[in-house]
Formats: structure tokens, sequence, C-alpha cells
């Protein structure tokens, strides 16, 4: 379905019945890296997916995309769909909106999925060169965006063992706008860290790491998992791609995450 928010449209996938889990896409992805995950969901829970605004098929907006706003985002999905509460579970970039909407919108939170993904801002130079990418996308197209990121989603065994998922990965990221995609990046840039938060996050959590993952290592994954107060950690055999690496892993994972947040809601009732 199409979604109109504060004049930015959305691309929104509403699928399956029972508590409401959102997963959040990666960067310069779209909602369709969770369909493996999605469909193992939808059974058990109601699974919504929506591109972020100028990535995907959701409309691009002036830039740059701060983590905060995306976050709010979220918020008018649910609101639209009629949704109070919902497990959020994000990839990568998706996770570091998972925080944000965490900060923003606690209240709304039921549990939080952190896959491939970091609490931590960018260092100066991350950040840099961040803005350097995004000043290339713009001159140049995609192009230069594809390059930076695709040969580091894998391990390196799949480039040669599983060609057709990195072809996957690659027709996602060279239908993104490159309008959308600078100011994703200045976003990215620009956003604080969630370490402060990382305590108070009392509800069930997991963190997903890959054993060869060459963007967020698994010391720092490890690390992330220990200071959430509720968090199970899972490392899976791959790279920082685990949607696609790992489809039966990242979903056996987040089906016990809704069950231990549906459980937790139970718990908690009179």
């Amino acid at each position: 379905m199409q979604l109109t928010l504060e004049g930015a449209r959305f691309d929104v996938l509403d699928e399956g019945t029972g508590p409401a889990i959102v997963l959040l896409h990666g960067f310069p992805l779209s909602k369709e890296t969770w369909d493996a995950q999605a469909a193992a969901l939808q059974p058990h829970a109601r699974v919504i997916r929506f591109d972020f605004r100028g990535l995907g098929t959701s409309g691009v907006t002036p830039g740059p995309y701060l983590m905060e706003s995306l976050a709010g985002d979220v918020a008018g999905v649910l609101d639209a769909l009629e949704i109070e509460r919902a497990v959020i579970a994000g990839h990568s970039l998706g996770g570091y909106v998972a925080f944000a909407f965490y900060r923003m919108f606690a209240e709304r939170c039921l549990g939080l999925g952190a896959v491939c993904t970091r609490a931590s801002a960018d260092e100066p130079a991350a950040a840099a060169a961040r803005e350097e990418l995004a000043t290339l996308a713009e001159a140049q197209g995609i192009g230069p965006v594809a390059a930076a990121f695709l040969p580091r989603y894998f391990a390196p065994r799949v480039y040669a063992e599983s060609p057709a998922q990195v072809a996957r990965a690659r027709a996602i990221i060279e239908r993104t706008d490159p309008r959308g995609a600078a100011a994703m990046l200045r976003g990215m840039a620009a956003r604080v860290s969630s370490e402060d938060l990382l305590a108070e996050i009392d509800v069930p959590a997991c963190v997903i790491a890959g054993r060869e993952d060459a963007i967020v290592p698994v010391a720092e994954a490890r690390a992330l998992a220990a200071a959430l107060p509720n968090a199970a950690f899972e490392l899976l055999d791959c790279g920082h791609f685990a949607l696609f690496e790992s489809p039966d892993g990242v979903s056996r994972e987040l089906l016990d995450l809704v069950a231990r947040a549906s459980a937790a809601i139970s718990s908690a009732r009179p």
C-alpha cells in the first residue's frame, strides 16, 4: 500500500496476523531484503515493512535524513495502521533507526532486534567518508555507492559460491535514487551514539552478528548484547548481509524475539 505522511510517500507491506513486528532494512537497500524472514514470521505475527524515505520505492524528500526523522516515520506508519505497540527489528541502518525509535517512543516498543548493526556513532573519518560518498552519488549516480558497499556485504566465499545473492543485492542497490542515497549517507554520518541508552532498554532484545561481518566486528556485537539488560546473542556463519546469507537463522531468532515479547506482555497483565 501507499501511505503519504507529512508530504513523504511510503511503500508499505502489512502481512500476517498477531503481535506486530516492524522490519527495518539496511542501506542502500529496500524492504524486499526481508522477504525470507517476513514469510517465516507471517504465520505468527503481523509483519510490517516499508522502504525508508529516499530508498526503495518510497519518495525522495530533501535531506539529510536524520535517524530521529526516520524513527518518526516508523511511528507515523504504525499510526496509519492503527498499531499502538510493536517489536522493532533493524538490519544495519535499520538498527540505527530502531535505537532512535526506542529513545523517542520507548512506550511503543515491545522488543528490539539488532541485526548486524551497532549503537555507536561514526568516528570522524567514517563520517567524512560518508559525506564524500554522498557528494559522489549526487555527481555520478548510484555507481560509487554500490562500489563502496557491495564488496563488504557478504562473507568472502559468497562472491564465488552464491553469485545470485550478490546479483540480487546489486539490483536493489542500483535501483536506488542517488539523491535519496546521498541524503541517507549524510543522516547516518550525523547520527548520535545510542550507547547511553542501552542500559535502559529493558524490553526483550536480540543481537544477531555475522562471524565474517566486514562492517560490524563480532566483538562489537557481543559488547552490544552484553550492554542490553534482556538480550539474546546469536552468531551466524555469514557476513554483514545475514538476511540473505543465513535467512533461517535470522528468522529463528526473530520468531524467538516475538515469542519473548508476547510472553512479557502476558506476564505484565494483572
